[in-house]
């Protein structure tokens, strides 16, 4: 079986995907929703998503050698070893295959090595895990890590079905990999999948007035729900929308679109930053690090509640905001007027 794994390529081409995306999203989120897993529902406690099991009888079977490494990848990574011996497994019988493109060269579809990469997505995500200076996708000691560094990097261990599928685009894929998967641990194993709303988000900042509390509960109640460019709710947002209405659900107006609400509030200086402020990003067409084009709102610890993209999973969640494009944060409450108003639902 060979992982579908090819890295976008261009910036034209993203901008025609997004593009698309932006006008078909509204009819394919359905679908969406069922393959990421999203839709509001309740919590998903993550706590224990990169617990390691103990091996079972049927891990026996695993080459010493095998079994060592996805136990070092999985604990170096957060990702179950014994979903990683499982894609071992299901791609190669843990590398005893003798089909083209296991030990050399590739198979019909360009993949090689034990975990089956294409190589340019094993050169993007590559890791030296002998650290003898190179990295070989034939070599299990570095092909292992890697797979456990590309689950990450699509959303394992909180999302692991979602990972697994863009491992190899096919539920039936992912199927059989959990199956062996809990066939190595004796059968005691459920993987975690979050639809976005993970149960330790869900705590309101303490230091937090109740009026600001108010504010991001709105916000966080819409996690589940699409993105979509241009939506002002109640079923889809988009990032300066969602926070336009959670303001309003309190009675308090601050402007329609990013553009307007990055002058809008009081500049507070980073690390000063508390919960009920926007953040803003210089992100997205025609933006740059005094006209930021994306905003998220601050919880608290470092998160925000953001609408982040409509290919993004989660579309809506909880996020860090202290990135490379962070730009800059306002408080609307310090703005005279807002405070004038909020003084009199106060007496209301």
């Amino acid at each position: 079986m060979t992982p579908k794994r090819l890295l976008a390529a261009g910036g034209i081409g993203a901008a025609a995907t997004l593009f698309i995306a932006m006008l078909f999203v509204p009819v394919l989120f359905g679908g969406g929703q069922l393959v990421f897993g999203g839709g509001a529902g309740g919590c998903v406690d993550v706590a224990q998503a990169g617990a390691q099991p103990a091996a079972a009888t049927d891990a026996r079977a695993i080459p010493a050698n095998y079994l060592d490494l996805y136990k070092k990848a999985g604990s170096q990574y957060g990702i179950p070893w014994n979903v990683l011996a499982g894609i071992g497994k299901v791609e190669t019988g843990h590398g005893t295959s003798n089909l083209p493109g296991v030990r050399s060269g590739e198979n019909y579809a360009g993949a090689g090595g034990p975990m089956q990469f294409l190589d340019p997505t094993f050169k993007s995500f590559a890791v030296d895990g002998n650290k003898d200076g190179r990295k070989n996708r034939y070599d299990p000691a570095d092909a292992i890590p890697t797979a456990a560094a590309y689950l990450k990097h699509n959303g394992a261990p909180q999302r692991m079905r979602t990972a697994i599928f863009m491992y190899n685009h096919s539920w039936d894929y992912v199927n059989l990999v959990l199956d062996w998967s809990k066939k190595y641990v004796g059968g005691d194993f459920d993987i975690v999948q979050s639809n976005g709303v993970e149960c330790q988000d869900n705590q309101l900042p303490a230091n937090a007035g109740e009026l600001v509390k108010r504010i991001i509960s709105f916000a966080l109640a819409q996690r589940g729900k699409p993105y979509v460019f241009g939506a002002n709710g109640p079923d889809a947002w988009d990032c300066s929308s969602l926070l336009q209405a959670a303001y309003r659900s309190v009675g308090l107006a601050i402007p329609r679109t990013t553009f307007e609400q990055w002058p809008f509030g009081v500049k507070i200086d980073k690390g000063k930053e508390q919960p009920g402020d926007l953040v803003f990003f210089n992100s997205g067409p025609g933006t740059s690090a005094n006209n930021p084009g994306h905003v998220g709102m601050v919880i608290g610890g470092g998160k925000m509640i953001v609408a982040s993209c409509s290919a993004c999973v989660p579309a809506i969640g909880v996020k860090p905001y202290k990135r490379a494009n962070w730009v800059g944060t306002t408080r609307p409450l310090a703005r005279k007027d807002l405070g004038q108003k909020v003084s009199q639902l106060a007496a209301q």
